[in-house]
């Protein structure tokens, strides 16, 4: 399979499944999709962000190596939606190395309060913060407040996040 044309052909679930059947746990196919994804042309990357996520959802391990790319990607504010909502919602998920922690926490920070940002960027920004926290508890009181700052903010999406975070921040006690 040639992953660019694949990712060409459809945008779809079901495409989506297929490339990652196709990847699976394959280093060296895992870094050609993920290429695309922080380096193709704005479709290309779209897509390929969806099935990255989706690949390390089930193959976690693969996304070690990229961590540092991936971040600087996250921190290009002119890099497609898809590419920032994709990234947040792998990295909400994972082992976050000690290292990128605190530019992570930043990145996510920065668009859970941009207006601007689509809702999803917000709603996987406070989740990267909350699995930061995880490993840093000084930060849950930051991570609290806001979530918090969520729960009257009018979006229905957010506000359930912030609800959610809550909980979980409350559980870890």
């Amino acid at each position: 399979m040639n992953i660019k044309e694949a990712l060409l052909q459809e945008h779809s679930k079901k495409q989506c499944l297929k490339i990652v059947a196709y990847v699976s746990d394959d280093k060296k196919l895992f870094a050609e999709l993920i290429t695309l994804m922080l380096t193709g042309e704005y479709r290309v990357a779209q897509r390929a962000a969806y099935s990255v996520s989706y690949c390390v959802q089930k193959y976690p391990a693969l996304i070690k190596p990229w961590f540092g790319k991936m971040i600087k990607k996250l921190g290009d504010k002119q890099a497609h939606d898809a590419i920032r909502r994709n990234a947040l919602r792998i990295l909400e998920d994972v082992d976050i190395p000690e290292k990128y922690c605190g530019l992570l926490f930043e990145i996510s920070n920065n668009y859970l309060h941009d207006i601007n940002e689509p809702i999803a960027v917000r709603a996987f920004s406070i989740g990267v913060m909350f699995n930061i926290a995880k490993k840093y508890p000084d930060l849950n009181n930051e991570v609290k407040h806001n979530a918090e700052s969520l729960l009257h903010c009018g979006i229905p999406a957010l506000e359930s996040r912030g609800r959610n975070i809550l909980k979980q921040i409350k559980n870890l006690s």
